[in-house]
């Protein structure tokens, strides 16, 4: 038995355009070099399939119904889809991927990456274009388990794939701020882990979806407010809802106006970040992946990304 899908045809999707176009199954017959009797069989057909009427035929002129203007409105998106697949698929076929996922993580520049999308989409290439937002963990794994093509902000592991590859985007010092309305602002320096105890922190929460992910700079027992990235951190403790470790170039924009107070600790944060991918003689890299590879060989590029994290 035939569902609608199977009525539901490009050749019967721009036959309806037609006769909508031509305003009548007469003139939409010869348009489509039919005789008017086998278009209106054809679309008879249709309408029995769907259990619903098209047109509305008791005037000279085939006005479509509702349901048929909703399905006119589909038929125009669905048929561009197809043409546009079309085109990309024979695009593709010159070395182009269909899609490229990248993997941001939160101490990456959301600003800096915006502009590297910018500049890659006034490529007009047939790859379509996907950014999702990670932490921790989680930016490596979205590589490695194959759902992004390229991760920003990795900290790198012993043991790594053979097909990933990988490049130091710079190193990132961590700064301890408070806000100055908050007990430890005072306090004598260098905080100790003893004093640090007694105070809630602020903690970026790992985006790995299994296992137990990543924490940084947290002392057991201790009291923790979690926040999804980065830029939330700083809000939080600009509000003085916690204390914690923020990238100095994020913290000392805010620390120059007095809106948070740096403080030494008995320990300091220091973070090298990378950025990785996949590519092998196997799997080679598309030319997308080597676009954004190619910007990130560039020093000014690799800079910016570490800076104004917050900035959206």
């Amino acid at each position: 038995m035939q569902s609608p899908k199977d009525w539901l045809t490009p050749d019967a999707l721009f036959m309806l355009q037609t006769i909508d176009e031509q305003g009548s199954f007469a003139a939409a017959a010869r348009k489509l070099n039919l005789v008017p009797s086998a278009l209106t069989y054809r679309v008879r057909q249709l309408e029995d399939a769907l259990d619903v009427l098209l047109f509305d035929r008791s005037s000279r002129q085939a006005r479509p119904t509702a349901a048929g203007q909703e399905l006119l409105r589909e038929a125009g998106r669905l048929l561009h889809d197809i043409d546009a697949v079309a085109n990309r698929v024979k695009r593709v076929a010159t070395g182009w991927e269909a899609v490229l996922t990248v993997a941001v993580d939160s101490i990456i520049s959301r600003s800096v990456v915006m502009d590297l999308c910018e500049a890659f989409l006034a490529l007009n290439s047939p790859t379509r274009l996907r950014i999702r937002h990670e932490t921790l963990s989680g930016t490596m794994a979205a590589l490695t388990s194959g759902q992004a093509d390229l991760a920003l902000g990795v900290a790198l592991g012993q043991h790594m794939a053979a097909d990933i590859q990988h490049m130091a985007l710079g190193e990132v010092p961590f700064v301890f701020a408070v806000a100055p309305q908050h007990p430890l602002a005072q306090a004598t320096e260098p905080l100790s882990d003893v004093q640090l105890v007694q105070h809630r922190m602020v903690a970026v929460a790992d985006s790995v979806q299994r296992g137990s992910g990543l924490t940084v700079g947290l002392q057991g027992g201790q009291d923790v407010f979690t926040v999804p990235d980065m830029a939330s951190k700083l809000q939080a403790q600009l509000r003085g809802l916690g204390v914690g470790f923020l990238p100095e170039s994020l913290a000392r924009p805010y620390a120059q106006r007095g809106l948070l107070v740096i403080k030494s600790t008995d320990q300091s944060r220091l973070s090298a970040v990378h950025a990785a991918w996949r590519d092998s003689r196997m799997s080679p890299a598309g030319h997308a992946l080597l676009w954004w590879t190619a910007q990130l060989d560039k020093a000014t590029t690799r800079t910016a990304l570490l800076q104004d994290v917050a900035k959206a």
